[in-house]
């Protein structure tokens, strides 16, 4: 096959997955800059099936709506039009590709994997809103599409790949086959998609593992979700052994997220239950399981020599070294020629490689030109045989990538010496592997520690609200959003009424009871979008993103409602606890964030000059 890849082509030609229906007629009207939350929701209402579904995405755990969203427009409003978008993308590809004609690919076990992946991914970036979880919701289910978008082009040539990768490399086989891997593919799918730059650089990194421990940007935040998102994936999956073996390692990653080991294991739980709930509602299998793999249950013997592989087109040559070498104490194969060599590399990756110069079709030259410019043996030790001495040839040699050479016939006592320098190479190489796991294992480490401590330093210890500094950090960057995509946001500045009297009258410990008791009562009234902070004493502020100013007095007149209602109990105390509550909206005051928390305390203050007990928006 054409060892070239045009992604065009092959999309002018139909041969990728690609949405159809309402998903594309969608996709185009929000590509739309005046597209409307109405209009979205009029062309959903032509598919009842996925009306139903998207009704059902906003009512579920990855939503987290406070109340049972009924009606499609209230579901378009909640979860976003991109959101709604990029859900009904994957609800069109996952009815189109639930088979289809490559027999090596299982696309149950992929879309039940795809769906895992989903509710974790969403989950961990539920509990730090590094993103909407609605949008990463749609990115972890489609975060593996380019394995089904090969098994689609090529489904003969991708079933063969799958195939022969059994203890290989499959992205280097991909690239061998189709000059292109899965996890290029998927970033190319999503970038014609119309996914966020941030999402697609996030999974790159994600991908490659190349995420800077020290790197705390939003895309670094991302990724490192994402990675972590996999692994609980993984384990979910697991059967019961492979789960023991994964779960040390999980535990201390989960550290770095906040997750101590009973929390992890509420966590997997619940994930566990939302993949069998979501599985029903869009008709995926949930029962897939995985095993430990055979390469974990080998337990790596004692090296008492190196893994050598032999290549030679000399029989006899192969048949004396293989048996010095073997009595030395190494482990050896034998290749007869380049190729087959360089396909044995891939597969087990010996630690030296002994290959002759001339052999056919490839020789030893090429084959190590091939290998330095490959990932996977920059580090591999060669050294060549050659019946040649000639100052020019050994200079090739050595360019194309030799460690070391041994001139033939060959004298034993000298390829074991050659081969005894290489083994102390090797060895410093494996201190030097060990090593940079233990300062990845105390980076990790330290990463936990410094997250509690941001923990603490963002958290006000009396109420559990976040503070002060993360609240106008946090306000900050709503702004910025904001102002970037023209969307609403309003401010809720909230002041407990004769809160003094308390303090006065019960003493400080009872004030301090009606601070935690208020705080509750904010936090269950507020969506899950909405970020309740305390700025101190009984002052406390609400951010509510993506909400006008109309939204944002109800939201407000919901919790002031909800504090005089709720009272504390098995406390007398002098008068009901009440909230005066001023609000401001970014559509009218435009000047800066700080503008807008001032114009929503001022609106306290004209509640507390009145009756007090009353929301005001600010004009």
């Amino acid at each position: 096959m054409d060892k070239k890849f045009n992604f065009h082509e092959l999309k002018a030609a139909d041969r990728l997955p690609s949405p159809s229906g309402t998903a594309l007629a969608l996709m185009k009207l929000v590509q739309s800059d005046d597209s409307t939350i109405q209009q979205v929701a009029q062309l959903l209402q032509s598919d009842a099936a996925l009306t139903g579904r998207i009704i059902g995405f906003a009512n579920s755990a990855a939503i987290g709506a406070r109340r049972p969203v009924v009606s499609i427009q209230d579901a378009v409003a909640l979860i976003g039009m991109t959101a709604v978008r990029n859900f009904a993308l994957s609800l069109s590809l996952l009815a189109k590709h639930r088979e289809g004609l490559c027999v090596g690919f299982n696309y149950s076990d992929y879309w039940s994997r795809s769906l895992m992946l989903a509710i974790a991914s969403s989950g961990i970036v539920a509990r730090d809103r590094t993103a909407a979880p609605e949008e990463v919701f749609t990115l972890g289910l489609l975060s593996d599409i380019g394995c089904l978008a090969l098994a689609t082009a090529w489904p003969e040539n991708f079933s063969a790949c799958v195939g022969k990768a059994a203890g290989r490399d499959l992205l280097l086989l991909e690239q061998e086959y189709f000059a292109i891997d899965h996890e290029a593919l998927t970033l190319i799918l999503l970038d014609d998609w119309g996914f966020p730059a941030v999402f697609l650089e996030a999974l790159k990194q994600c991908h490659h593992s190349a995420i800077d421990p020290s790197d705390t940007s939003r895309i670094a935040r991302i990724a490192r979700q994402l990675v972590f998102a996999n692994h609980v994936t993984d384990y979910c999956l697991a059967d019961q052994d492979y789960r023991e073996t994964l779960l040390p390692g999980l535990q201390t990653e989960a550290g770095t997220f906040s997750l101590d080991d009973q929390a992890l294991a509420t966590f997997v739980d619940d994930l566990v239950v939302q993949w069998k709930d979501w599985g029903k509602r869009i008709d995926i299998k949930t029962d897939l399981r995985i095993s430990r793999p055979d390469s974990v249950l080998m337990k790596e013997p004692d090296l008492l020599g190196l893994d050598v592989l032999l290549v030679d087109d000399d029989p006899i040559m192969l048949t004396r070294l293989t048996k010095q070498l073997v009595a030395s104490g190494h482990s050896v194969q034998v290749c007869r020629d380049g190729e087959t060599a360089l396909e044995h590399i891939i597969e087990h990756k010996p630690q030296l490689l002994i290959t002759d110069w001339n052999m056919k079709p490839m020789d030893g030259l090429a084959l190590c030109k091939t290998l330095r410019a490959s990932d996977f043996a920059k580090n591999l030790y060669i050294i060549m045989l050659t019946a040649s001495s000639s100052e020019d040839n050994l200079v090739e040699a050595f360019d194309a990538g030799i460690d070391d050479y041994v001139t033939k016939p060959v004298n034993m006592r000298i390829l074991l010496a050659r081969i005894h320098a290489g083994q102390r190479l090797i060895s410093l190489q494996q201190e030097l592997a060990q090593e940079r796991k233990e300062l990845e294992r105390s980076t990790a480490e330290l990463a936990v520690a410094n997250r509690r401590l941001q923990h603490i330093a963002y958290t006000d210890i009396l109420t559990a609200l976040p503070n002060r500094r993360y609240a106008l950090n946090r306000l900050e960057q709503e702004w910025v959003a904001a102002q970037r995509f023209n969307r609403p946001l309003s401010v809720l500045m909230l002041d407990l009424d004769f809160f003094k009297t308390i303090n006065d009258a019960l003493g400080h410990d009872v004030g301090d009871r009606v601070l935690a008791h208020s705080a509750k009562v904010m936090r269950e009234s507020i969506r899950s979008s909405d970020v309740a902070c305390r700025l101190g004493g009984e002052e406390f502020i609400v951010i509510a993103p993506n909400t006008d100013s109309t939204a944002a007095v109800l939201l407000a007149e919901r919790i002031r409602k909800a504090i005089e209602v709720h009272q504390l109990k098995n406390i007398k105390l002098p008068r009901l606890v009440t909230v005066s509550i001023g609000v401001a909206s970014v559509k009218e005051f435009k000047a800066s964030w700080n503008d807008l928390i001032k114009s929503a305390d001022q609106a306290v203050y004209r509640v507390k000059e009145k009756n007090r007990n009353a929301v005001l928006l600010a004009t």
